[in-house]
């Protein structure tokens, strides 16, 4: 018996990097996945490799800043597995300026992907997870849901050039403890996880000449300078970056039951870089 044998757990973001290693340990250990992606072809290969774990895996690419898709992304799983058990609000990009170069445009973009996306899925989640807790509760049945939202150590500590992405990621611990708070009585521990130095395309040394990428329409350069990379190393207390499966381990931790009387925490997956005081 697998620890999350029959649960339904929902990640945004699961096409590359931290996304896709967290969405291949819940299928590992018997969860069956709804999926989101801004680009399908990466989403596509993930969920191969999901059925070829034995999972079962529904697909919702797409951006999730679009004002439909939380709605939408909570039905898909309902209508595929009737119900939800897990919820994991991991997609994001960073767009970096600092303030005084910073539009209206970077600081909106960055926020609506962190902040205002995670809230409305949650807002979808809610009538529905109401509904399944009284259910259970009149059948005599209990178990924890879980909510687990992504932070980052520049939500914790602040990082020159990202007061967009830091806003928005100290954002996410406020929308977190207010959760736990009001879905305590649902029976869901609501959690974050704040990510310090993980080794993925948005903190990869970048070259003079890289193109960026395209995110609904504007082309962002990913990664960071490499001086920038080799100076992180030395403040992380492990010595190094961490990798997707290191980083997609926390998360795991507040999906599985030995977590379940843990509910409104923000811990640091940072190799000891940026604890929270």
């Amino acid at each position: 018996m697998k620890k999350l044998d029959g649960k339904v757990a929902l990640v945004t973001g699961a096409g590359r990097g931290i996304g896709r290693s967290i969405a291949l340990k819940l299928a590992a250990d018997g969860a069956r996945l709804v999926l989101n992606d801004l680009d399908e072809a990466p989403l596509q290969e993930v969920a191969a490799e999901i059925k070829a774990l034995g999972s079962e895996v529904e697909l919702v690419p797409g951006s999730v800043t679009a004002p439909d898709f939380g709605d939408r992304f909570v039905k898909a799983a309902l209508d595929r597995f009737g119900d939800l058990h897990i919820i994991v609000n991991n997609a994001g990009y960073t767009w970096d300026s600092v303030i005084q170069k910073m539009s209206d445009e970077q600081f909106d973009a960055v926020m609506d992907v962190h902040l205002k996306a995670p809230f409305r899925i949650l807002r979808a989640a809610a009538e529905p997870i109401r509904v399944l807790s009284k259910r259970e509760a009149e059948q005599g049945k209990r178990f924890v849901r879980k909510v687990v939202n992504i932070s980052s150590v520049a939500g914790t500590t602040g990082n020159p050039g990202q007061s967009n992405y830091a806003a928005a990621k100290a954002a996410i611990i406020g929308l977190t403890k207010t959760l736990s708070k009001e879905w305590g009585r649902y029976r869901v521990a609501v959690n974050t996880v704040a990510f310090g130095y993980i080794q993925t395309r948005m903190t990869k040394a970048f070259e003079e000449g890289d193109t960026g990428i395209e995110i609904e329409g504007r082309n962002i350069k990913m990664g960071v300078p490499a001086a920038a990379v080799a100076e992180a190393d030395k403040l992380i207390p492990l010595g190094r970056g961490g990798t997707p499966d290191e980083a997609a381990g926390a998360v795991y931790l507040f999906c599985i039951p030995e977590s379940d009387y843990i509910s409104g925490q923000t811990i640091v997956c940072g190799g000891g870089m940026g604890a929270v005081a």
